[in-house]
């Protein structure tokens, strides 16, 4: 296979091209502590200050790092014209103004700050279940207009009520401890968080349909889809307990806005809190305007505390990716606990360059990637690894982007199946990765360690015991195991002026296999592809095959 140098996305680093530090832009005006975080790493920070996205699009032409609010438009338009990019983060929860599926076609991770305003938007949903129960909004109302409106106020209490939250992440789970406080009862429907979870929370999980119909406050705290689109609509809110009072403090698109308008209207829903609309600011005032609704612009994260957290979670997600490849609050990737990015490290480097390393070998297309796990890695998530394997082998065949990000998807768009499996079985090494590569020709089978002071390592090479490095350049041979060939393939490299670095052999019944690393000091020149030293080592018979590999 050839190996094409016109490859981006690679593995994040502390530099970009020689002598360049990492460039960082952020939009939307975020506070100084987050510049000073990133300014610390020595990185070159950039504040946008234009109006228009051709201007934006100037800026990350040389930017790896974009930190954004919910004003800016990450499209497709702005990922694409951006070739260094590798990670946008937004300072907040909410990505609908990010072309996620572009980022993840080009390998830039998308992350988020969901905890960071957490507290706040818990705080304003509580405020309004308290101001729908008491009819506070109205009383003020009727107050300012000089009214003494008391007997027409009559409001409840929520003691022994029962709220419904769709969505129990983060903020839910905020607002069901607060609610707890009050007496309330609470129910909750999320297909993802486990009953263990939600026992320990003190809250039962049951289905829309019951939550809707038990409910005498329903909270929404989903994100918005396909799938939650209109959630809301008028048949699910007739399934609703007449005189819910439904609080929204997520998305506006959760929730047909006409729908709840004429449900309020006819008196089966008996109020709303809505901090979100499908339109920002609402071009349709009949919703807002009923007295049955109370309505904020968008304001339940706006605190001084989440503002400045959601800023520094989010440069914090830029710094540690850039600077440690480890990945928190992504929105694009598994999600991956930061010790287990830190048990995983050391052996991203090692997937990387033996999925390298099998791809220069392999010939034919490619039909399967088996990856087995052996000792200390065969337990926990090791989606770090598959994605750096597979980030090793389409790099040497692509000059499209790739990155860890979106090397699983480039495998399903190839009809590249990836196997994983594990083996607690112990071998000679502490961790050992193994990488089976099927192709239409045949199969290639590499297993490869760690040492601790010579770093990744080839240990079996198609069933063959031998120990090479895995750096640099090297010609792997294939010959047969017969006197005078080792001698032959050093007194030929010898007559071109190519000194060997490492030479390491290993041999079975069929054969004998050698890497040979080159020191790249001296003159590489004809070891490109074809070149003289490959034609000549296959010019000696007992040479079976010979590669040029570059890691």
């Amino acid at each position: 296979m050839t190996n094409d140098e016109k490859v981006g996305g690679n593995f994040p680093s502390n530099t970009t091209k020689a002598g360049q530090t990492p460039k960082i832009v952020i939009v939307d005006g975020l506070s100084n502590s987050v510049m000073d975080l990133l300014r610390r790493e020595g990185w070159q920070v950039e504040v946008f200050t234009g109006s228009s996205q051709d201007e934006l699009i100037k800026s990350l032409k040389d930017a790896e790092g974009l930190i954004i609010r919910s004003a800016t438009q990450v499209d497709a338009t702005l990922l694409s014209s951006a070739p260094q990019l590798k990670v946008v983060a937004r300072a907040g929860t909410g990505v609908d103004n990010i072309d996620l599926m572009t980022a993840s076609e080009l390998g830039i991770l998308v992350l988020n700050s969901p905890g960071a305003n957490s507290i706040s938007v818990a705080e304003h949903t509580c405020a309004l279940i308290l101001t729908l129960g008491r009819s506070i909004a109205r009383a003020d109302a009727d107050m300012k207009k000089g009214a003494w409106t008391k007997q027409e106020l009559l409001g409840t209490e929520l003691w022994r009520k029962t709220l419904g939250l769709v969505g129990l992440g983060r903020i839910g789970q905020e607002v069901a401890s607060r609610a707890q406080a009050f007496g309330m009862r609470i129910l909750a429907h999320d297909p993802y968080i486990s009953e263990e979870i939600a026992r320990n929370l003190n809250v039962e999980l049951v289905s829309l349909d019951e939550l809707c119909a038990q409910s005498d406050f329903l909270s929404l705290h989903v994100p918005s889809s396909v799938d939650t689109f209109n959630l809301f609509d008028a048949d699910r809110l007739s399934k609703c307990k007449p005189g819910l009072r439904l609080i929204n403090t997520a998305r506006g698109d959760l929730i047909d806005e006409d729908a709840l308008a004429d449900a309020i209207e006819s008196g089966h829903i008996g109020g709303a809190g809505l901090d979100v609309f499908s339109q920002e600011p609402p071009a349709e005032t009949r919703l807002t305007t009923l007295p049955e609704v109370v309505a904020t612009p968008h304001i339940a994260g706006s605190t001084e505390e989440a503002q400045e957290l959601v800023g520094v979670e989010a440069a914090a997600g830029v710094r540690d990716y850039l600077r440690l490849g480890i990945i928190r609050n992504a929105v694009n990737f598994p999600a991956i606990a930061p010790e287990e990015t830190q048990r995983l490290q050391p052996f991203v480097n090692l997937a990387q360059k033996i999925g390298a390393f099998v791809a220069q070998l392999a010939t034919g297309r490619i039909k399967t990637v088996s990856i087995r796990y052996y000792g200390e890695l065969a337990t926990g998530k090791n989606e770090l690894l598959v994605g750096a394997v597979l980030m090793g082998l389409f790099k040497t065949m692509l000059s499209t982007t790739v990155s860890l990000i979106n090397a699983r998807a480039l495998a399903r768009d190839r009809d590249v199946e990836v196997v994983e499996s594990h083996s607690t079985r112990p071998r000679d090494f502490t961790s050992l990765l193994a990488v089976r590569l099927k192709t239409s020709l045949g199969q290639l089978w590499v297993e490869g360690a760690l040492f601790e002071h010579g770093g990744p390592r080839v240990v079996l090479l198609d069933g063959v015991e031998i120990e090479a490095s895995i750096e640099g350049t090297s010609i792997v041979i294939r010959n047969l195991d017969e006197p005078g060939v080792v001698g032959t393939i050093g007194a030929l490299l010898g007559e071109h002026g190519i000194n060997i670095a490492q030479f390491a052999l290993g041999r079975d019944s069929t054969g004998a296999i050698a890497v040979v690393n080159i020191d790249e000091s001296t003159n590489t020149e004809e070891l490109k592809t074809d070149g003289a030293v490959i034609k000549a080592l296959l010019a000696n018979p007992a040479i079976k095959s010979a590669d040029l590999v570059r890691i």
